[in-house]
């Protein structure tokens, strides 16, 4: 899923690209994708695209007042073609194409281009909002405050943690209304930065682990954003596979310590750490992982 560095990323692309363009119009070829309907998706055809901001995880496109939000979800991403294809695009069972943003030509002229929004695999998450305020999609109006802005400092993070009690630390840090824009392979990077079990209570930390744990988020996100700016939306998932400490990684060692990286598996996620790093040496326990090999 992307987060916060390369939905920063992302907006960053976009907003050269898009900068002089309007929309032609938008296509729905995946019609569970459109979660809004006031106004209707034609009210952005004819708007020039004012901005390109990031709200945590969204991705917020202003058109003359109206605005495209999108939420990638999982396995959603971004396209960009040059030219457009000349039959519109129609709903298929083999395509992984969501929807498709016609644009104008750029202000040097040319041809029209288009922003095609795809989703890989059937759990459909990708979602399209059209909306005259982006605090109107709820996702964005829960969220908590983003952690590179500079009002986010270590009183933040004491006040967030101690509402959270005794809830394990990773899931603190993926809430989405308690930190924007941190999901699942962040977290754990962060976690592995900070030296820190993802099952320790968020409530339990000293001042010291504070401190620690405050540079951690800082530092992996802020080194991932710095690495990402500028790279175009095709080169953005290989540059986070690359540079990721652990999350992804089991059964790879780790880059400080040498350990074997575990895993600990849920639902439909897992989480990844270094046992030596991170908890004294002692395997978490992975109840999913142990009721499979009964």
């Amino acid at each position: 899923m992307p987060e916060l560095p390369e939905v920063e990323a992302l907006a960053g692309d976009l907003s050269r690209r898009l900068a002089g363009r309007a929309v032609v119009r938008v296509d729905i070829v995946a019609f569970s994708c459109l979660k809004t309907y006031d106004p209707p998706v034609t009210a952005l055809a004819g708007g020039m695209v004012d901005s390109v901001r990031r709200h945590g995880k969204f991705l917020d496109l202003d058109v003359s007042g109206t605005h495209l939000v999108l939420h990638l979800a999982k396995a959603g991403w971004v396209r960009w073609r040059d030219e457009v294809p000349a039959m519109p695009p129609r709903p298929s069972s083999k395509s992984t194409l969501a929807a498709r943003v016609v644009l104008s030509p750029g202000p040097e002229g040319g041809d029209e281009a288009a922003l095609d929004l795809t989703e890989a695999g059937t759990r459909k998450s990708l979602a399209l909002y059209v909306v005259r305020d982006p605090a109107e999609v709820e996702g964005i109006a829960r969220l908590g405050p983003d952690p590179l802005v500079g009002d986010f400092g270590p009183d933040t993070l004491r006040a967030i943690l101690d509402r959270a009690g005794r809830a394990q630390i990773k899931g603190v840090l993926r809430q989405q209304s308690n930190i924007a824009g941190i999901g699942n392979a962040y977290s754990d990077e962060i976690l592995h930065v900070a030296r820190m079990s993802p099952f320790k209570p968020a409530n339990s930390l000293d001042d010291e682990e504070l401190e620690v744990l405050f540079a951690a988020i800082r530092s992996s996100l802020g080194d991932a954003v710095e690495r990402s700016t500028g790279l175009e939306a095709s080169k953005l998932k290989g540059e986070k596979k690359t540079n990721l400490r652990v999350h992804g990684r089991a059964g790879q060692p780790c880059p400080v310590c040498g350990d074997t990286v575990r895993s600990v598996s849920f639902a439909d996620s897992s989480l990844e750490y270094c046992a030596t790093c991170q908890t004294g040496g002692k395997p978490l326990a992975d109840r999913r992982m142990s009721r499979l090999l009964k």
